[in-house]
């Protein structure tokens, strides 16, 4: 597939809209929506600005989004405003007649990015040649088309952060050992919950192509992709002790991408839905440190004035390829469709989207 950044060289926004009012900008998209109807369809993942969200069909998280779009039969063009792996995802739930585009093809994943092809077939081959075939493989949602392909074809399924508990206990009545990427965290902090010590768990190394284990081999159950979420991964064991110590009566609630010794020590920990809900859902006056992407935890203090929150790390800045997209880039799409030309357009190949429909199909 053409790599993200040679597919933005070739689409980069005219001038123009980067010249635009935010009035005017706004006036564009909705004149566009009003226009075009059902025949287009907006996401907007939890992480994106608020002058993107606001113009949205539809908010929630990645796969969420991606079998919304898949349900929107009328809908030719759907603007998924997320990052590459999740408009991938759409584009391979949706029918053929639907065209799923990328406002802006720099809009990447840190995280998703952290494990390629040619590392994962590669790792396979060394890891089997340790282990034999007693490996299943599973791959976090925030993957790669190719990565999600490559589990289907092995007989491993996705995950997501609401669902990874029960397809790693899934995982665990197929095959003896787990092979958990690209996200090493999630992997860790879900395998611990369900009972496996941190001792029965190695990391598979990409880069220098070994395994990161201290002990007998065999007494490995969960081998993990050293692979991460730059933006939770930024959490620390010193941001909870500084919370503690500064607000002692405060909740602390955190995603389970963060680390583990972070994620040990927090109140509660659960996916970006787990998250609102648990904050929506908590009575008024109560006090509660965040530990997530920093659009959602602004907009959740803007949503729940009655409530004390706060970002667990006071420093953290918004997930920076999630802010790629903006209303300038968006109302660049949304006029291109309007005139006719389909810019960023995301396309998977045939042979790989059925391959990644077979771990999807797997875990719903």
């Amino acid at each position: 597939m053409l790599s993200i950044l040679n597919q933005a060289a070739a689409n980069t926004m005219p001038q123009k809209y980067k010249e635009m009012s935010e009035e005017e900008l706004k006036g564009r998209a909705a004149a566009i929506k009003e226009k075009l109807g059902r025949k287009l369809f907006i996401l907007g993942h939890h992480y994106q600005k608020d002058e993107v969200i606001q113009f949205a069909d539809a908010t929630g998280d990645s796969l969420q989004l991606a079998q919304v779009a898949a349900k929107q039969k009328d809908a030719e063009f759907i603007v998924f405003c997320g990052v590459h792996f999740m408009a991938e995802t759409a584009d391979i739930l949706a029918e053929t007649h639907q065209k799923v585009i990328l406002p802006d093809m720099r809009a990447g994943c840190s995280m998703a990015d952290m494990a390629n092809i040619n590392q994962t077939e590669r790792a396979w081959e060394k890891l089997q040649q340790i282990f034999g075939d007693t490996m299943l493989p599973l791959t976090y949602v925030n993957s790669t088309a190719e990565i999600k392909a490559f589990v289907g074809r092995n007989g491993g399924a996705t995950v997501t952060s609401s669902n990874a508990k029960k397809m790693v206990e899934w995982a665990f009545a197929q095959k003896e050992l787990l092979f958990f990427l690209p996200d090493q965290h999630l992997g860790r902090n879900t395998a611990y919950d369900i009972g496996i010590p941190l001792e029965q768990m190695a990391v598979w190394d990409p880069i220098a192509e070994k395994l990161e284990f201290e002990g007998n081999v065999k007494d490995v159950k969960v081998i993990l992709w050293k692979g991460h979420c730059s933006v939770h991964e930024n959490f620390t064991v010193a941001n909870v002790q500084d919370v503690r110590k500064q607000h002692p009566d405060m909740n602390i609630i955190v995603h389970p991408e963060c680390r583990r010794e972070v994620v040990g020590l927090s109140d509660y920990a659960g996916s970006t839905k787990y998250i609102i809900d648990k904050i929506t859902e908590a009575p008024a006056g109560s006090k509660w440190a965040i530990g997530t992407e920093m659009n959602l935890v602004k907009r959740l203090i803007n949503q729940h004035s009655d409530k004390e929150i706060i970002s667990l790390n006071p420093h953290m800045c918004p997930c920076l390829t999630m802010n790629r997209i903006d209303l300038p880039h968006l109302v660049w799409a949304l006029e291109s469709v309007d005139q006719g030309k389909v810019i960023n357009q995301i396309t998977v190949p045939q042979q790989i989207a059925a391959e990644a429909v077979q771990a999807l199909q797997r875990m719903f």
